[in-house]
C-alpha cells in the first residue's frame, strides 16, 4: 500500500520531491488562518479599551500580540505557563504598547474569557489547503497533522475549520515534546505507516517545521506565504500549497 502511494505521488506531488508515501502538515498559519482568527477576536474584545484606534494601530496591535510575544508561547511549551497564562502577557504586552493596563483583577479575566470565547469562531482554511486535500485523497496518500498545541484544542481547531478530514493529529502532549525534538514528527510518520524519508512536512516556521522535520529525517518544506526573506535557508520552500502539486 506504501509503495502504491508513492506511485501516485509522483502524478500529484511535484516531481522534486521524489517518491512520497505519506505528508504531514502544521496547523497554525498552515492549514488554519490562525492570524485572522487572533486578530479579529482581539480587536473584538480590546476596542473598549481602545478607543478611536485606526486601522494602522490595530495592525500594530495584532502584530505584538501574534508575532512579537512568541517567547510567552515557549515559556507555555516549556512548562513555566499555562496556555492562559501566556495568553493573559500577551495581550498585556500588546495593550501595554498603546498605553493600557490590563491589571489582574475582573477587567483581566473578563478580557481573557472573552478572547477564549470569541476566537474559535473565526477559524478559517487557507483556501489552498481543500483543493490539496482533495488531490491527496484522490491520489491515496495519506495526510495528517503534527502541532506544538495540545492535541484536543487542536482537533477542535481543526472541526471549527471544516478540516474534519485530517484525522491522523499529534500534538505535544501525545509523546510530550514539542517541536523540534525528532519524536514528535516521527509519531506522525507513525501514524500514517510511512517512512521518516518519504513523508513530507510541511510548515510555516523555518525553524520549527522545514528544518525541524529535516532534521528528523522527513523532507521538510517551508511554507513561506508571506515571502519572507531567509537567503541561507537551502531546503524546500513554497508560497502557497498548491505550489506541492504537479501543475497543469
Amino acid at each position: 500500500m506504501q509503495g502504491q502511494a508513492g506511485v501516485e505521488a509522483g502524478v500529484v506531488l511535484d516531481h522534486r520531491f521524489g517518491a512520497v508515501g505519506g505528508v504531514l502538515f502544521d496547523i497554525d498559519d498552515t492549514l488554519v488562518d490562525l492570524a485572522f482568527s487572533m486578530t479579529t477576536a482581539l480587536r473584538d474584545v480590546s476596542e473598549h479599551l481602545l478607543p478611536g484606534l485606526d486601522q494602522a494601530g490595530w495592525e500594530r496591535f495584532g502584530r505584538i500580540f501574534t508575532h512579537e510575544t512568541t517567547h510567552y508561547y515557549d515559556r507555555y511549551l516549556a512548562g513555566e505557563l499555562t496556555f492562559n497564562e501566556q495568553r493573559l502577557l500577551r495581550g498585556r504586552a500588546a495593550l501595554g504598547h498603546f498605553g493600557v493596563d490590563l491589571g489582574e483583577g475582573d477587567e483581566a479575566h473578563i478580557w481573557l474569557t472573552s478572547y477564549a470565547r470569541l476566537q474559535p469562531s473565526y477559524v478559517r482554511a487557507f483556501e489552498d489547503v481543500p483543493p490539496l486535500l482533495d488531490a491527496l485523497d484522490a491520489a491515496g496518500i495519506p495526510y495528517g497533522a503534527v502541532s506544538n498545541n495540545v492535541h484536543d484544542y487542536q482537533r477542535a481547531k481543526l472541526d471549527s475549520a471544516g478540516l474534519e478530514r485530517i484525522r491522523r493529529l499529534v500534538g505535544t502532549d501525545t509523546v510530550g515534546v514539542p517541536k523540534p525534538d525528532p519524536a514528535i514528527y516521527l509519531e506522525g510518520v507513525r501514524l500514517l505507516g510511512s517512512s521518516a524519508g518519504s513523508t513530507l512536512y510541511v510548515g510555516d516556521n523555518l525553524l520549527l517545521d522545514a528544518e525541524g522535520s529535516t532534521a528528523a529525517g522527513l523532507v521538510g518544506v517551508w511554507l513561506n506565504r508571506t515571502g519572507e526573506s531567509a537567503p541561507d535557508y537551502q531546503g524546500y520552500e513554497v508560497g502557497s500549497l498548491l505550489e506541492l502539486l504537479v501543475q497543469p
